[in-house]
């Protein structure tokens, strides 16, 4: 059997995607090379979704690890799902090629399984992810997301990724592309912060209703050594209905808060640095949460975002709320 089809869910243009995933975002302190041995020891455990982003810096280490992980034998490129993503200083159509084109030229692939929009927002190209002005204003550039979608279907003609998707949007954004006149391809997923204290539910219903995959990042919370997350939040791994479900089923809270989305229909990021972690976080398949729980842990949303906006001079802002 076909590695990819276990535990997947079939994307609106007929590909399969893993329903979990690792994720790869690191704070600037952990080393790269710790990146590089995640991915070896995720793939050694069974994962086959790696999902990363141009704006991460770490793809040299992450196709490293993959070729390594093809060498041995361990597996071969078919069997894994690979996402990038295109940043804002690329969003003008002429350079969502070329960002891709790096990310490519990084991992060492031919083509990525995924290719998404990181965010809604359009800022100044160059060298710098967020471009800002002498009084610390971001700059940010006039491009239209559907000219930026027309780009990303071409990436798809020219086989470069296999489906295209995006990120961070809400509904007021996924309605524009949808109904973009001569629109190509729709989104396959998007990709979205979501945990039990932000459980998207009006939105997962929306993209549910048009055939659009919602992916949770930050599944678990998040980590709070990263510099730019909410250090204000409360920790959701420690809540107490949480853990006594994971008790109850003799879990661990984060099995529990991944097992959670997967029963939602949610494909889940989950990242770690740690071995018997990212072991411990794959362990997902064989266990069922019952309705009672289901509805005790949707009771826990608050609305909570760990990832603040940093765009609230937007003209466009707020992106991320539901509606």
């Amino acid at each position: 059997m076909n590695p990819m089809k276990v535990c997947s869910v079939r994307l609106n243009d007929g590909h399969l995607m893993p329903m979990l995933g690792l994720g790869t975002s690191a704070p600037s302190k952990v080393p790269k090379s710790k990146v590089e041995e995640a991915v070896k020891t995720a793939i050694d455990v069974g994962y086959r979704h790696i999902d990363s982003a141009y704006v991460y810096q770490n793809e040299e280490e992450i196709g490293r690890a993959i070729w390594k992980k093809i060498a041995d034998g361990t597996v071969k490129r078919e069997d894994i799902f690979y996402t990038t993503k295109v940043w804002g200083t690329f969003f003008r159509p002429e350079l969502v090629l070329t960002s891709l084109d790096t990310s490519l030229r990084k991992l060492g692939l031919s083509y990525v399984n995924l290719y998404l929009i990181h965010l809604p927002v359009a800022l100044k190209p160059g060298e710098k992810f967020i471009p800002k002005d002498k009084d610390g204003e971001v700059i940010f550039d006039t491009v239209d997301l559907c000219d930026t979608w027309d780009a990303m279907e071409k990436c798809k003609d020219l086989g470069l990724t296999k489906s295209i998707g995006a990120s961070n949007l809400n509904r007021r954004y996924l309605e524009r592309i949808l109904n973009k006149p001569g629109l190509k391809y729709k989104p396959v997923c998007n990709q979205v912060e979501c945990h039990p204290y932000l459980n998207q539910s009006k939105l997962l219903e929306f993209c549910k209703s048009k055939d659009i995959i919602l992916t949770a990042y930050a599944a678990l919370g998040t980590d709070f050594r990263k510099e730019w997350v909410n250090k204000n939040c409360p920790v959701l791994l420690k809540d107490p209905v949480l853990n006594a479900i994971a008790s109850k089923h003799g879990r661990t809270p984060a099995q529990v808060a991944l097992r959670f989305q997967l029963q939602r229909g949610l494909v889940a990021l989950v990242k770690s640095f740690n071995k018997k972690r990212i072991w411990e976080n794959y362990q997902v398949f064989d266990f069922q949460l019952t309705p009672e729980d289901m509805e005790s842990l949707d009771g826990l949303n608050k609305n909570i975002r760990y990832f603040p906006d940093e765009f609230v001079n937007h003209p466009d802002y707020p992106f991320f709320d539901e509606n």
